[in-house]
């Protein structure tokens, strides 16, 4: 399967990294020879600290682009794990994208590894839900995965529509369009009749919107799912290692987790069978 990537950023076009900034010092020539007052350089350290500050930033995005550009070259070449790993290296420093989740996914599906490639895509979902191309491969991925695994149901993908950032950006929207046009019945009472509806309208969708709003933030901040990373986990009766086991779950198996005990977590396979597994078997991510 080839990495699907119309992106000029996902397919590792150097023309989209912006080159370090490099500032230009002063020429010690054309410094001043008096001192400065005590609160002017106290405002001279400020700007020099946010300075750095900014410099750092743009040394640490510049590493980033350059790690994402070597993980897209060795992809090319076929060094999927190598891939893989550097994709991981730039995920642990706390960068994060639909881009480099997707590139990430794949490179993991090309290594072998289904359950991080199915971590890596839902993670991507998350953050871009709609896209077609992630969609694909997060589907096709799925298909590959042996035994029991669960599925969104419908209320679940229909909820998960839009993205929780754009479900809370579309609430604050309409929220501000309701407070606009009451604001305006106030200002201009004559506009009362011709606002009426639209306000009505507004409110609805807002209220409609907030109530999906919180049925998604429950959904992503209260229950959560475990991927299985490695080639089997043996889920156990209960949260020990020599309690007799419940089910086997194959390599990119989602399950839902139930109940947590130190480092043990109760789950729930597609076909209803439940039991613990120890949570270095599984990777956890948010629900949909």
């Amino acid at each position: 399967m080839k990495p699907r990537c119309s992106n000029p950023v996902r397919c590792g076009d150097k023309r989209t990294v912006t080159p370090l900034w490099e500032p230009n010092i002063p020429d010690q020539k054309r410094r001043r020879r008096f001192a400065l007052p005590a609160q002017s350089r106290t405002i001279a350290k400020f700007a020099s600290a946010v300075w750095l500050l900014l410099i750092a930033g743009n040394l640490f995005a510049t590493d980033v682009a350059t790690d994402f550009l070597s993980a897209n070259e060795l992809y090319a070449k076929g060094k999927f794990a190598d891939a893989a790993a550097l994709y991981e290296k730039i995920l642990h420093s706390g960068k994060e994208s639909p881009p480099l989740l997707f590139n990430c996914g794949n490179a993991e599906f090309k290594a072998g590894h289904l359950g991080k490639a199915v971590a890596a895509y839902r993670r991507a979902e998350l953050l871009a839900p709609r896209n077609a191309e992630l969609r694909a491969n997060f589907t096709f991925v799925r298909n590959q995965v042996q035994g029991a695994t669960l599925r969104e149901s419908q209320w679940q993908k229909w909820i998960g529509a839009l993205s929780l950032n754009e479900g809370t950006l579309l609430t604050v929207v309409l929220f501000w369009a309701v407070f606009a046009l009451l604001i305006a019945r106030q200002i201009q009472p004559a506009l009362v009749p011709r606002l009426r509806t639209a306000t009505r309208v507004v409110a609805t969708l807002m209220i409609f919107s907030a109530a999906v709003l919180g049925l998604q933030a429950a959904n992503h901040f209260h229950s959560s799912v475990a991927v299985v990373t490695g080639p089997e986990a043996t889920a156990r009766s209960g949260p020990f290692d020599d309690a007799q086991s419940a089910f086997t779950a194959h390599d990119g198996a989602e399950l839902r987790v139930l109940d947590r005990h130190d480092d043990w977590m109760q789950v729930a396979d597609g076909a209803g069978k439940t039991g613990w597994m120890n949570k270095k078997q599984v990777e956890v991510l948010p629900g949909a």
